[in-house]
């Protein structure tokens, strides 16, 4: 009886059953999918095993949807509680719970695989690659990052979820229920594919690019997830530590981050925000990076200032990890830290601005041409530098003090993400469909999403500004109707039901896409300027018969406009990597791993690591030396294609 009580489910409400709702739609969707593909054998031979980066990145890519109306969920629940004064909806334990898991989700199980998504599709085809570095340790990146994202979703009908808020500040997440045992594990195996994924594209990019390319003539993307891999590489090792400590305080004792016995509470917050405030960057550069190829494929110019939009990168990416305490203006550090962290914060935005004027001066004079992915690129301009600007005044240690635990700040950091990042990864989703499944998604539902996301986004984060500076405070599950919070917080509600009809429709137009789209299109549907265009659609597994050679960082449009050659030499034999089973076992494992210690049962917890233990010596002792395509089995892909 014990046994069962262990994993009860603790909360049979609304929210539980709106949670396992979406959880059931997402366990009906790939049921679907596996239907759809008729066989489980070629699931298991064609994805479950692969090692080829197209197939992962898309394997990102549905991951990140489903978190994406996962988070949403908890979203709407949350404007929802908000949405009247004294609502009872949810009650506080509930709140909190939706709260924590929704922070969570959208952060880290769904804008990390978007932009690793993009990173995996996209960048062996921007520098002429056949793959990866290492291409089963990215399959083992991605395996890691799913099990990490699956054992924290079931928190909420396996014993609990975490509770103490997405940053899990100690004494909150005192270990009492198992809800932050869940946190500090699941989000450290998710994290450690994503380290892999950092040491992985740094090593693509400096040593696998196509003759001619060097770093001053990659692609302005590719730029982008280099800086982003190197974040990764320094900022993901302290949340590693920090989690690994967390760990041990909840399961085994320690005093790491208590109230007393030598413990400091501040030790996890400085540690959370060391990697916390570089993580945002790690979102948003890819972004960046997505947005100066879609604007200079539509303004039909080269992107203007591409040295400064360099510089300002690299800058932005040093300053992110010298801006971490001004989360802690309110916590009493002294006058001097807090100047210290202000002058830097706000310094941050001086290359974000410069990043802001090249995107401009590359649309003046240009022929523009208002598609789906350039009507989010527009539209991004305006609503983030409303996020840039709000973020200077909270760098203001001074006003921090009004702004920091009111809605303002939720405000901000909310309008800097969804135009930033979440405009970022649907323009270039919209934007890379045809080059990843041959047929292009409608314009006309494409433009209408962008549109009601846009006016929802306003709708549902600008009246959090007014609330914000009246004195809402943010992370409070309910307020009296004498504030007079409510008219606003129900125009919020109203923005947030907009966004989420946006959402449907994206649903809506992958449907419509997919039954009627023509798929009479060439392998450049958009005119486009970089390498990634330069191959056939569908993109066959090697990506190029014969290596390009590039003259700048816009290869194709070099071939278009400047008669360049890209492709010279004859068809040879080309090398590629072996599927492998072991990087998805490998991951279950680590899955019952994470489940047993996050219930204590350390019978099983041994076994498992023993486990792990074994599939990592197999692989030290494997003799897997890939395969070769030949030379007539790529003239005859190539002539397939080419006929198709």
């Amino acid at each position: 009886m014990e046994f069962f009580e262990r994993f009860a489910i603790p909360h049979p409400s609304f929210a539980i059953y709106a949670s396992m709702v979406a959880a059931g739609l997402t366990f009906i969707a790939i049921i679907a999918g596996l239907t759809y593909f008729k066989k489980w054998g070629y699931l298991w031979r064609e994805w479950i095993t692969t090692v080829d980066h197209k197939r992962i990145g898309i394997m990102y890519l549905i991951s990140a949807l489903l978190m994406l109306f996962r988070g949403g969920v908890d979203a709407i629940m949350m404007r929802a509680q908000l949405a009247v004064p004294d609502n009872t909806l949810l009650d506080s334990q509930h709140y909190n719970e939706i709260f924590t898991t929704h922070g969570v989700v959208m952060i880290l199980f769904m804008a990390m695989p978007f932009i690793i998504f993009f990173m995996n599709f996209v960048v062996p085809l921007q520098i002429g690659a056949r793959d990866v570095a290492f291409p089963r340790l990215n399959a083992l990146s991605f395996w890691l990052f799913f099990m990490g994202a699956m054992l924290f979703n079931i928190s909420f009908m396996v014993g609990g979820s975490p509770d103490a808020g997405w940053t899990s500040y100690f004494p909150l997440a005192d270990g009492e229920s198992v809800g932050s045992h869940y946190y500090m594990i699941a989000i450290q195996i998710a994290g450690i594919g994503t380290l892999m994924t950092g040491i992985n594209f740094i090593t693509t990019i400096l040593k696998m690019r196509a003759p001619g390319m060097t770093l001053m003539k990659m692609p302005m993307f590719t730029w982008a997830s280099l800086i982003t891999s190197v974040i990764i590489v320094f900022a993901f090792p302290v949340l590693t530590v920090a989690l690994a400590m967390g760990t041990m305080d909840l399961l085994f004792g320690t005093q790491f981050f208590t109230l007393d016995n030598g413990g400091m509470a501040m030790l996890w917050a400085n540690l959370f925000w060391v990697w916390g405030h570089p993580e945002v960057y790690i979102l948003i550069l890819p972004a960046f990076g997505i947005y100066s190829e879609i604007i200079s494929t539509f303004a039909r110019r080269n992107l203007y200032g591409y040295k400064s939009m360099v510089g300002s990168m690299v800058l932005i990416s040093l300053l992110s990890f010298v801006v971490w305490a001004h989360h802690f203006f309110t916590m009493g550090q002294g006058a001097f830290a807090n100047s210290i962290f202000s002058i830097t914060t706000m310094a941050i935005a001086v290359p974000t601005g410069v990043k802001i004027f090249n995107w401009l001066l590359t649309l003046w004079k240009g022929k523009i041409e208002f598609t789906t992915p350039m009507l989010y690129s527009i539209l991004f301009i305006p609503l983030f530098t409303l996020g840039g600007v709000t973020g200077v005044m909270l760098a203001m240690s001074a006003a921090d003090y009004q702004y920091h635990n009111t809605m303002f700040l939720v405000a901000h950091f909310h309008n800097v993400i969804i135009p930033g990042v979440v405009f970022a990864m649907l323009a270039g989703l919209t934007f890379y469909w045809p080059k990843m499944f041959g047929f292009m998604l409608n314009e006309k539902i494409g433009k209408w999403t962008a549109w009601l996301l846009s006016i929802g986004f306003l709708l549902a984060f600008m009246p959090m500004y007014v609330t914000g500076l009246d004195g809402q405070a943010r992370r409070m599950y309910t307020y009296s109707e004498s504030t007079g919070f409510g008219p606003l917080n129900m125009v919020s509600f109203i923005g947030a039901a907009i966004m989420a009809v946006g959402f449907v429709l994206i649903v809506y137009n992958i449907y419509y896409s997919v039954r009627y789209a023509s798929r009479d299109i060439s392998a450049d549907p958009w005119d486009a300027r970089t390498l990634e265009w330069a191959t056939h659609t569908p993109v066959p597994e090697y990506n190029f018969a014969i290596t390009p050679e590039v003259a700048s960082s816009e290869a194709l449009w070099d071939v278009k406009k400047k008669d360049h050659v890209l492709f010279k030499g004859k068809y040879e034999k080309i090398h590629m990597p072996n599927n492998s089973g072991v990087p998805f076992i490998m991951s279950c494992i680590f899955f019952a791993w994470g489940f047993s210690l996050v219930f204590s049962l350390w019978i099983p917890a041994i076994i498992t690591t023993i486990g792990i233990f074994i599939c990592m010596t197999l692989r030290s002792f494997e003799k897997d030396h890939g395969h070769y395509i030949s030379v007539k089995e790529i003239e005859d892909t190539e002539s397939e294609m080419r006929g198709a």
